[in-house]
C-alpha cells in the first residue's frame, strides 16, 4: 500500500499556503487509496511551540482533512540518534565551526535561497567516543556527503537533478544547540513510516536531492514525489507565516470551513470559481491536470482570498 504524509512544522500559525498543501495532499493520498499520515515537525527548540501544533491540529480538522495516524516528530528520537551513529560509523560526520558570517562570505548562494557551504571543515573528525562521537560534540555536525549528481524527475516532469555538494554544500545534520536538522529527520522519519510517495510545495523541491543522496547512505529506498504551486503575496515572498501573511484566526473569522476549502480550490484550478465545498465534495473530480502549474499571487481582502495574478493551466 501506497504511505503518504503531511508533514507541516508547528513554528507559527496555520495560513493559507499551509492549508492549501494539507488539502492538496489529502486529495492526492485519498484519490490513490494511499495510508495518509500527519505528522508535526516539532523539532525545533527555538520556534516550535505546542501552541502552534494545537492550532495547526484544530485548523486542519476544522477544515474537514482527517489521517489514519498521527506522530509527533519528537517521538523519533531514538531513529534519528541511531541513523546518527550508522552515519558516524561509516566516517560520513564531520564538526563544523563555522559561522553563518564565514559561510556567508563565501559570496555562493544556494538554490534554496542560503549560502553554499565551501567545506572548510570538512576534513575535520568526531572527537573520539565510545558512543560514536557526536554525542560528545559542541558544534555543529554536517554530513559528508559524495560529490555525484543526483538524476531525479517527480511526478508532475519537475527536473530535481543536482549534484547536492556542488549546489548546496554539506548539509548540517545536527545543530549546534542540539537539536537534530530537517535534513536528517525528515529523511529518517519518511523511512520509519514506510511513505512511498510526498506531496510537497514547489519551495522544498530543491532540497530533494540531498534527501536522496541521504536516503541513498541509509539505505533507504526513495518515495516518488510530486511539487504543487505556491501561493505568493503581492511583494514576491512566498505566501506565509514568515511574511506576515493572513492566519487561521482572520480565515475563520471570514470563512466557515467550506466556504474557505472552496476558496483553496478555485485558487488551486480545481474549481472555476470559490464556491463552497468540502473535501470529500472535491474527491471524485480530483486530478493533477486540474492542478494549476504555475503559482499563483494572492491579496487578502475584505472579499477575502482574491487572485491577483492567475497562474497558467496544464495543457
Amino acid at each position: 500500500m501506497n504511505v503518504a504524509r503531511f508533514a507541516p512544522s508547528t513554528t507559527g500559525q496555520p495560513h493559507p499556503g499551509t492549508l492549501l498543501a494539507a488539502l492538496l495532499c489529502w486529495l492526492d493520498a485519498r484519490s490513490c487509496g494511499a495510508r495518509l499520515q500527519l505528522r508535526f515537525e516539532n523539532i525545533d527548540p527555538e520556534r516550535c511551540r505546542p501552541v502552534y501544533l494545537d492550532a495547526m491540529r484544530d485548523a486542519l480538522s476544522w477544515l474537514g482533512l482527517d489521517w489514519d495516524e498521527v506522530v509527533l516528530q519528537t517521538d523519533r528520537t531514538s531513529d534519528h540518534e541511531a541513523a546518527l551513529d550508522e552515519l558516524a560509523a561509516a566516517g560520513r560526520l564531520y564538526p563544523c565551526r563555522c559561522s553563518r558570517a564565514q559561510i556567508r562570505a563565501g559570496g555562493r548562494r544556494a538554490p534554496d535561497g542560503g549560502w553554499h557551504y565551501g567545506g572548510r571543515c570538512r576534513d575535520r573528525s568526531l572527537p573520539a567516543s565510545v558512543q560514536g562521537g557526536w554525542r560528545a560534540c559542541t558544534e555543529a555536525i554536517r554530513l559528508r556527503l559524495p560529490a555525484e549528481r543526483i538524476e531525479l524527475v517527480d511526478e508532475g516532469g519537475l527536473d530535481l537533478s543536482q549534484d547536492p555538494v556542488a549546489a548546496c554544500g554539506d548539509p548540517v545534520v545536527r545543530r549546534r544547540d542540539g537539536a537534530v536538522a530537517y535534513h536528517l529527520a525528515c529523511t529518517v522519519d519518511d523511512a520509519a513510516s514506510g511513505v512511498t510517495r510526498i506531496v510537497r510545495g514547489r519551495d522544498l523541491a530543491v532540497s530533494t536531492a540531498t534527501q536522496v543522496a541521504l536516503q541513498r547512505l541509509l539505505g533507504y529506498s526513495s518515495p516518488r514525489y510530486r511539487h504543487h504551486l505556491l501561493l505568493l503575496e503581492e511583494r514576491g515572498g512566498k505566501l506565509a507565516k514568515l511574511h506576515g501573511s493572513v492566519g487561521i484566526a482572520a480565515l475563520r473569522r471570514h470563512y466557515d470551513a467550506r466556504s474557505l476549502c472552496g476558496a483553496l480550490a478555485h485558487l488551486a484550478g480545481l474549481r472555476a470559481a470559490p464556491a463552497p465545498a468540502s473535501p470529500q465534495e472535491l474527491l471524485p473530480g480530483f486530478s493533477w491536470f486540474r492542478v494549476r502549474c504555475d503559482d499563483c499571487t494572492v491579496r487578502w481582502s475584505g472579499s477575502g482570498l482574491e487572485i491577483v495574478q492567475p497562474a497558467q493551466k496544464r495543457a
